[in-house]
């Protein structure tokens, strides 16, 4: 009985899904082109909002932890794990008045509403994986960019969706290249728990009644520790709080 629900709730939600990327599509290129980037970046503040509401037809339920603690008008760079397509619009959302950006492999960069134009023109880089020497390039402009106007990058250095839940090993390339670029940045390890349930029969149906939750610990300076050392000090932060 429950599955049979999650194909009608999972078909209502993928329907609605398809009316706020379609829909908003022309409605972020007339704020870009006609009012600039902080125009732009309200209309996508509102469709991550609705995002995230429009997972509430699935009866899942959020909570936010740690976000009010967080120092503003700094360069952000979020280490979190990642267990959906879901992880994207909640982080956005969270982390708004920090103006996230995210790495996205290419594929993303077009043929998507609404999602390809923000990756495109909001700030963040898409990059090819097979061509490491011009990702690391895209990368490090992105750091420059969080620097002089104070974005947060959100990476995730699993590199691919975990899932069960499990934390995958951490890639420190982006990272690394990211930290190089933006050596004055705050660290925030961020926590999600819980969306690789909404995965349990795949993207068909969609799980329901999940609660998830999204935490923000504490930011951390490099200090004196190497990339490799600060990326394994936040891996073992996430495991803590993931209870693995």
């Amino acid at each position: 009985m429950r599955k049979i629900v999650a194909y009608l709730l999972t078909i209502i939600h993928y329907f609605l899904m398809s009316v706020l990327l379609i829909g908003f599509h022309p409605i972020q290129v007339i704020a870009y082109n006609l009012f600039g980037y902080e125009a732009h970046k309200k209309v996508v503040d509102l469709i991550n909002y609705l995002f995230i509401k429009n997972l509430n037809t699935l009866f899942c339920w959020f909570t936010y932890h740690g976000f009010k603690d967080l120092p503003k008008n700094v360069p952000l760079i979020i280490i979190s794990n990642h267990q959906s397509m879901h992880d994207i619009a909640p982080i956005a959302w969270a982390f708004r008045k920090h103006h996230p950006k995210f790495i996205a492999k290419k594929e993303l960069g077009r043929h998507y509403p609404s999602v390809s134009y923000n990756l495109r023109k909001g700030g963040s880089v898409v990059i090819d994986r097979q061509n490491g020497s011009k990702a690391i390039k895209e990368i490090l402009g992105l750091g420059k960019n969080m620097e002089k106007k104070n974005w947060s990058v959100c990476i995730f250095p699993e590199g691919t969706r975990s899932k069960t839940g499990e934390l995958n090993e951490f890639k420190p390339a982006g990272f690394k290249t990211l930290l190089r670029a933006a050596p004055n940045a705050l660290i925030v390890p961020m926590v999600i728990d819980g969306n690789y349930k909404l995965h349990k029969w795949g993207q068909f149906p969609l799980n329901i009644g999940i609660r998830i939750k999204y935490t923000a610990l504490k930011p951390m300076h490099r200090g004196n520790l190497t990339e490799i050392e600060l990326l394994e000090k936040i891996k073992n932060q996430i495991k803590q709080h993931l209870n693995q």
